[in-house]
């Protein structure tokens, strides 16, 4: 299969009704589209995982606590928290955690809730995705100037240690887009610069980094981990998930007993993101209407992504890209240009229980609590479910309808967020802040394309099918 051209590919999985296979060659999986098969995922506690995730570092290096605590100011605001946060990390917002190094120096470092929570209609909502993260500024600079209230001795270790970090894989960080995240590039950046069997740190990258430019990837919800076989959309991350939630500790983890560690409480995360339910809808529904959706769902939608209800099921199916014609970029550079880092993967301790076996295709999504996951597709091009039901209506060049960094609105109708269609004639005479906000589906990887299914349906159909995915 691999010594195929990727046309003869294509072709051959589109006529293909077999089930999937993962094949290997010299340490490097890959996958062909179709079902994904289910593996076992090691037992874990859910309630030890939520207290976890909320008061232990997955990131062992950061800013020293103490240089925080001077930069905010005495009684800095705190904002939305989660409930079970202890000790001094009640005391910071939900993204961030304290954390006490092997030299004795506290901490403060980013964790997973910066990406993988985010406020819904007033209410934050674990495990939903977060489309606002500006990731668009460069980290350096906050960094630096976060320097000057450094102490000397330990605690400017730890600060020069997390600086020059994150100074060697900024650049492939940063996006030209607020919202869109780019957790894909950077964990190929932090894996350039790793020895693949000891997990120690090269300043200078070990294998060719990946492009400069990250791909843009929407955030997935947490709450549809338990019906996952595959983490990602292209369906990389098989077998073990933990192995590959915890590559994110690959910025500061450096051996691999560092990263046993890790992974032994990561389990308990593991469980805790198993059980989660996607948060209800919280405006009216029309249960006559939804109805009539659940019909059109039925016809239309069950055989990629599912059923719902009192007996649900989810087919782990991968789509190849010659059926659902959405953006290949991410698909193609995963499968085609990303040699070296499935065989760092597979050398490594991540790869011991885990498989990447990336698809040349996306993976069809449960569709639990879709309602709140806007906006859609695999890189977050569409910004409403009505838009993504009918493709001719979805805007070139967009941004979210806000004032300041606020989030936008909640639209009931078109079930998303409001926004505003722009005009990219202009663009040169904008600031950079404001083209940065300006999602523009015409550059690569950016495309809203594709998944043009709904565009059979009448009206009425798709208004219906709208009521009924509120109800998920």
């Amino acid at each position: 299969m691999l010594i195929w051209s990727v046309a003869v590919f294509l072709i051959a999985v589109l006529i293909s009704g077999c089930e999937p296979g993962v094949s290997e060659q010299n340490g490097v999986f890959k996958a062909e589209v179709g079902r994904v098969p289910a593996a076992d995922q090691r037992p874990g506690d859910p309630e030890q995982g939520y207290d976890a995730l909320l008061n232990r570092a997955v990131v062992t290096c950061g800013l020293p606590y103490s240089a925080y605590a001077r930069m905010r100011g005495t009684d800095p605001e705190v904002g939305p928290q989660f409930a079970g946060r202890t000790g001094r990390n009640a005391e910071l917002p939900y993204m961030l955690t304290a954390h006490t190094t092997s030299a004795g120096v506290e901490i403060v470092t980013s964790n997973c809730l910066a990406c993988h929570a985010a406020t819904i209609n007033g209410e934050l909502v674990m495990g939903l995705g977060n489309e606002f993260l500006d990731l668009t500024q460069d980290p350096l600079i906050g960094i630096e100037a976060a320097g000057a209230f450094v102490r000397q001795g330990p605690e400017a270790q730890e600060w020069r240690r997390w600086a020059d970090r994150i100074g060697v894989i900024a650049d492939y960080m940063m996006t030209d887009t607020v919202g869109v995240n780019s957790a894909n590039n950077l964990t190929l950046a932090l894996m350039a610069h790793r020895d693949p069997e000891t997990l120690a740190w090269s300043e200078t990258p070990l294998i060719e980094p990946p492009p400069r430019t990250p791909l843009p990837v929407s955030v997935p919800p947490w709450w549809n981990m338990a019906k996952k076989h595959a983490m990602f959309y292209n369906a990389e991350g098989r077998g073990d998930h933990v192995r590959y939630m915890i590559l994110a500790s690959t910025t500061c983890t450096d051996s691999v007993a560092e990263a046993a560690e890790i992974d032994a409480w990561f389990v308990d995360v593991r469980a805790y993101l198993a059980s989660l339910s996607p948060p209800r809808y919280p405006f009216p529904i029309d249960p006559l209407l939804a109805q009539e959706g659940a019909t059109v769902f039925e016809n239309t939608c069950r055989e990629c992504h599912g059923t719902y209800g009192a007996t649900p099921s989810y087919p782990n199916r991968v789509i190849a890209l010659g059926k659902v014609k959405t953006d290949p970029e991410l698909a193609r550079k995963g499968f085609s240009d990303a040699n070296r880092f499935l065989d760092w993967f597979g050398r490594s301790f991540y790869g011991e229980l885990s498989q990447a076996a990336p698809a040349l295709g996306y993976i069809a999504p449960p569709l639990d609590g879709v309602w709140a996951t806007a906006p859609y597709l695999h890189n977050g091009s569409v910004p409403t479910l009505a838009a993504l039901l009918e493709s001719g209506t979805r805007p070139t060049y967009w941004e979210f309808d806000r004032e300041g960094d606020e989030q936008p609105a909640f639209d009931p109708v078109n079930v998303g967020w409001t926004y505003r269609v722009r005009e990219t004639g202009k663009a040169g005479a904008m600031s950079w802040d404001e083209r940065n906000r300006i999602y523009d589906t015409s550059r690569p990887g950016y495309g809203n394309q594709g998944h043009s299914f709904g565009d059979e349906l009448s009206t009425a159909e798709r208004q219906a099918l709208i009521e009924y995915l509120k109800t998920l």
